[in-house]
């Protein structure tokens, strides 16, 4: 079987009955061997058997969700490629030849795109279509250096192997997101075809949450980017610190009539320590990320980070800068008790407690960092075997599996 058209549905029964027809004509128009099926994720208004009388097959999704029945659909179907669209009928399921053009020439995953092909009116709230979608699909571009005009597209097609492959996990409307994130990640060919949006047909609310939808949306790219959320903003910071530290170190500095002194220090400490730990954080989860198979090993990063920094480097580097920060303000403590703890007139002295203070808890969080990724990675590959003992037994007493032909 080469096409399977995916259409999830959580009550559609004023809808999902014409899109199966629409899937079901443009698939005998096309002369190919395919099938519609629908991901029923719990409807209560007769969907699923309005979708079966149109000649869809239906499989039933309990865990609930956008991404979820998205995703019951995908293991369950059976076409060498998928032709997702919604089933409130705001796409037009006779016009997908353009996407099996695409998985023919090669592409493994078809975006469509509404802002090039035309959102009709009343189709899409101006919220979304000015402000929301552009802004998100902006940042997508530039998190996953992707030339994707629409991220949030819910028409799309794909090679069903090539996703598969992908372990898609998110199971609600950021599932959107998720699918273009990891096929960047894993160098799938992405292409775009223009799609209209017309106005849904559905006549009740739709299913989509402006605000909760679009701030998941944004968390999952923030999370799957840590280099723009944590690594080079705090690379950036903590140079800025350091460079402020060495400038202070041993006198002030005077910018025109603006003056920097011992004060100032203070901010510059915060930001290196602070730049530090996003930057650490930064690191992890883009190492934990690769260790869980949620991103690809791009450049040796796991490899330098497994053999570089390891464990023992870490805590070893750690220990140093906080033995060395511990030593260094032991002697300036020792020399305050020499005046009787009383008054710090000289200005030297507190920058070196500036100093001393900073190294210390650097060495802190290099140590707790190593730490927290060790057991981080223990983890994982404890969840990893796990999952692998539990597959191997699985697949001895069920050996039939679904595959696609």
């Amino acid at each position: 079987m080469e096409i399977t058209v995916l259409i999830p549905c959580l009550n559609e029964a004023k809808t999902i009955g014409k899109c199966v027809k629409d899937a079901t004509l443009a698939l005998e128009s096309l002369r190919v061997q395919g099938e519609v099926l629908v991901a029923d994720n719990g409807s209560t208004d007769g969907s699923p058997q309005l979708a079966e009388q149109a000649g869809a097959r239906v499989v039933a999704v309990e865990e609930k969700g956008y991404g979820a029945a998205l995703m019951g659909g995908i293991s369950e179907a059976k076409g060498k490629f998928i032709i997702m669209g919604d089933g409130d009928d705001s796409y037009d399921f006779l016009k997908i030849s353009a996407f099996v053009d695409h998985l023919r020439g090669g592409s493994e995953l078809v975006i469509g795109n509404r802002f090039r092909g035309g959102i009709q009116k009343g189709a899409m709230p101006r919220l979304h279509r000015y402000i929301g979608n552009p802004i998100l699909s902006a940042i997508g571009r530039i998190f996953f250096q992707i030339p994707i005009g629409d991220f949030h597209c819910g028409i799309r097609a794909f090679e069903a192997q090539a996703i598969r492959g992908l372990h898609l996990q998110s199971s609600g409307m950021e599932f959107a997101t998720e699918m273009i994130a990891k096929a960047a990640f894993a160098n799938l060919k992405i292409s775009e075809v223009p799609t209209t949006l017309k106005p849904d047909g559905r006549g009740r609310p739709p299913h989509l949450r402006t605000w909760r939808d679009g701030w998941r949306h944004l968390r999952f790219m923030m999370l799957f980017s840590p280099k723009w959320l944590f690594l080079w903003p705090g690379a950036l910071i903590m140079l800025i610190g350091i460079l402020g530290l060495a400038a202070l170190r041993t006198e002030s500095v005077m910018v025109g009539s603006i003056g920097f002194d011992v004060h100032t220090m203070l901010f510059c400490s915060a930001a290196t320590v602070m730049g530090f730990q996003a930057f650490q954080w930064g690191w992890l989860l883009e190492w934990m990320a690769i260790e869980a198979n949620m991103k690809p090993e791009k450049n040796g990063i796991k490899l330098w980070l497994s053999r570089k920094i390891t464990l023992e480097y870490a805590l070893l580097v750690g220990l140093l800068l906080l033995i060395l920060g511990i030593v260094w303000a032991w002697g300036l403590l020792s020399m305050w008790a020499e005046k009787e703890f009383g008054a710090i007139e000289n200005s030297n002295m507190m920058r070196e407690v500036i100093l001393a203070n900073t190294i210390m808890l650097v060495g802190l969080q290099s140590i707790g960092g190593a730490l927290s990724g060790s057991a981080v990675s223990a983890l994982l590959r404890s969840g990893f075997k796990q999952v692998r003992d539990n597959s191997v037994k699985c697949n001895d007493s069920e050996p039939k599996t679904i595959r696609a032909e």
